[in-house]
């Protein structure tokens, strides 16, 4: 009874941050589009990146210190995080952001938001796949809570009549939506083992500082188009970044990989509210319709099965 209940209150807490995360997403994707409206996708992701970075340094700072403050009274050794596998899981991750963000942000370069988010859900598909070859077992329960996920996530961002033939943008969307299923993996397995604050923080010092290299290569940085775009980067870097993709990792310490690619992808329904609260427009029967899909598909996905226990 006892391990089932802090099982139960783990997951829940999982739950929690993931749907934090999703939410803090959804409100963001109305920043990310009007920053690119000022600065290249490199500038803009290198600059929020590295801002989320260093939004997380004090956060580490103050933590550490309180830690060191409280085992010296009670005449203990505190735990050094800043380890050889932290700093190699945050090299990898950064590695696998820069990608994912990158191919996401150039895509809308060619193609939709609405497309754009539709087809980076694809993560929530790619997810259990992938899982597969490497040894997971997703219960059927969770395949069909996956797919009413994608059914919900298509009626949000897909308006009717309106055409899909597939563009670059398209293409640079599904690449990041594999990369970033790849990247929902690989924190399930890394903030299980180093702290999950400090892991953000080398990902996105890694990932942002790639992307800033890539900026004074590829493109040409103004200051005047930074500072016109400086509201968007600020949202998006201490918000998107620092706090949400922290959420994320440390949420998924406490829960499934796949069960966590369907709660992030509530990023949409968020969105799509969001949007109708600040832009003061109605949601059409189709997003409800979305909205409900996605959340009956959250909730079911929910229920215990054998596999999760």
């Amino acid at each position: 009874m006892n391990n089932n209940g802090k099982t139960s209150k783990t997951q829940a807490k999982g739950v929690f941050f993931l749907l934090i995360t999703a939410f803090i997403w959804g409100t963001s994707f109305v920043a990310q589009s009007i920053g690119m409206e000022k600065i290249e996708a490199f500038t803009f992701n290198g600059i929020r990146t590295v801002m989320g970075g260093l939004f997380l340094l004090p956060v580490i700072f103050i933590r550490e210190l309180q830690k060191r403050k409280e085992a010296g009274e009670k005449d203990k050794k505190v735990k050094n995080i800043f380890t050889k596998k932290a700093l190699k899981y945050g090299i990898i991750l950064g590695l696998i952001f820069f990608t994912a963000s990158n191919f996401q942000q150039f895509a809308f370069y060619y193609s939709t938001a609405g497309k754009i988010a539709f087809i980076t859900a694809l993560y929530m598909i790619f997810v259990p796949i992938i899982g597969l070859f490497i040894g997971k077992n997703v219960p059927i329960l969770t395949w069909i809570c996956v797919v009413f996920g994608f059914i919900g996530t298509y009626f949000l961002c897909i308006k009717p009549g309106q055409s899909f033939n597939v563009n670059k943008g398209d293409l640079l969307a599904l690449v990041c939506a594999f990369v970033y299923a790849i990247h929902i993996l690989s924190v399930e397995k890394f903030s299980k083992e180093v702290d999950g604050v400090l892991l953000s923080c080398l990902q996105f010092f890694v990932g942002g500082g790639l992307s800033l290299i890539m900026m004074f290569i590829f493109e040409t940085p103004v200051i005047a188009n930074i500072l016109v775009a400086a509201k968007p980067l600020l949202y998006s870097g201490i918000m998107s970044c620092g706090i949400a993709y922290t959420l994320q990792i440390v949420g998924q310490k406490y829960t499934e990989a796949t069960i966590a690619s369907l709660l992030m992808c509530m990023e949409s329904v968020f969105a799509v509210i969001t949007s109708a609260i600040v832009l003061h427009e109605f949601l059409t029967g189709r997003e409800i319709t979305g909205c409900i899909i996605m959340f009956a598909a959250i909730v079911i996905s929910q229920i215990p099965t054998k596999t999760n226990n």
